[in-house]
């Protein structure tokens, strides 16, 4: 390889009928930059008219995970420097790859192994057959950085049991793989050491039957209760509220200790991020579909990359001096100015992902 040459992280190749994508950036726990997700996109538009591709793998290098996110240490980077139009651009090519995925025409089988947060999630929720196995770790963990859900988060998060969504996305709680499948984030647990023959069997039968054939290596080990789903009354009774500042409350009365921890953990994050996801996710169990979600995304992120100060400070203190402990502006719930999830959605309109 030249000086000049860039290595690929993403490696594709199409045997024998799947299409294989697999992120190798294993340093990174394969965060997407810009480079990969144009050659996903690029490699799932070639094979989509493509009869000898019949189903498409994504997983991910190593041992760490699928993908941990998009590489929003070098995106806000960018936008301290004044450049937010380079976000713009990184957005609209991921939530457009979202899409892509979504409305894909062939199967799509996505191994969630291990880490999956965030870009993962947009990789993997959106995908035909979503395998989770004993080490895989789901989230959308945005407010912790200044942000808000993204990659269709939202359209999941709005469109699982109860009030969980609205848990899920204001506290960025991690799921196993019991989680992931009762949220609607999954579909079969298979245990990792069986991921490389699941790989095998999809690759000799290479039909539209791939959920079949994963559910044929499905591991009675994971099939054990969602902490989600025995945590309910709680959960529905608090994140019911109509505010952020009336969540935490419901959850200091409810005398639950993961009511209490919950409480904890929403009291540590940018009020900004709380208010406008807390509006977001209710704003997309309106929305018909994902494309109209992901509009909706694509604004809220323009919104918080051009006017927003959290975005910077969060993913400083969480990425780059990882001292954890971010200044926050507005610094308290009781300091936002009033109406201001309103404001955030009202760009929308402005803001079109879609040409």
């Amino acid at each position: 390889m030249s000086d000049t040459e860039v290595p690929r992280l993403v490696r594709v190749q199409a045997v024998d009928g799947v299409g294989r994508l697999t992120l190798d950036r294993p340093r990174a726990i394969n965060a997407l930059n810009q480079a990969m997700i144009d050659d996903v996109a690029a490699a799932l538009a070639r094979w989509r008219d493509d009869e000898s591709v019949r189903l498409v793998l994504i997983d991910g290098a190593g041992e760490r995970g699928l993908c941990a996110g998009g590489d929003v240490r070098e995106i806000s980077l960018e936008v301290a420097a004044g450049h937010p139009e380079t976000a713009d651009s990184f957005f609209r090519s991921e939530y457009t790859l979202n899409a892509q995925i979504a409305e894909y025409p062939k199967p799509i089988v996505v191994f969630a192994d291990g880490i999956t947060m965030g870009g993962g999630i947009g990789l993997a929720g959106h995908a035909s057959v979503r395998v989770v196995t004993e080490r895989s770790k789901l989230a959308m963990p945005e407010t912790r950085i200044g942000f808000t859900p993204d990659v269709g988060g939202t359209f999941l998060l709005s469109r699982a049991p109860g009030r969980t969504g609205e848990f899920l996305g204001l506290t960025g709680t991690t799921m196993d793989a019991a989680d992931a499948i009762y949220a609607g984030f999954a579909d079969v647990p298979v245990d990792s050491t069986e991921l490389p023959a699941l790989a095998d069997a999809l690759q000799a039968r290479a039909t539209d039957e791939a959920i079949d054939i994963a559910r044929s290596f499905a591991s009675n080990d994971h099939h054990s209760q969602s902490h989600l789903a025995s945590s309910r009354e709680w959960i529905d009774d608090a994140f019911a509220a109509p505010t952020v500042s009336e969540i935490i409350g419901r959850l200091h009365a409810s005398g639950h200790s993961d009511a209490q921890k919950a409480a904890d953990t929403l009291g540590e994050l940018s009020p900004t991020s709380l208010t406008v996801t807390l509006g977001a996710i209710r704003r997309a169990r309106e929305l018909p579909d994902l494309r109209a979600v992901l509009a909706q995304e694509y604004a809220l992120a323009a919104w918080f990359t051009h006017t927003q100060p959290d975005f910077v400070e969060g993913i400083r203190a969480q990425l780059v001096d990882k001292d954890r402990s971010p200044a926050w502006q507005p610094a308290t719930l009781a300091d936002l100015p009033a109406g201001l999830g309103d404001t955030a959605l009202a760009s929308v309109p402005a803001r079109p992902l879609w040409s």
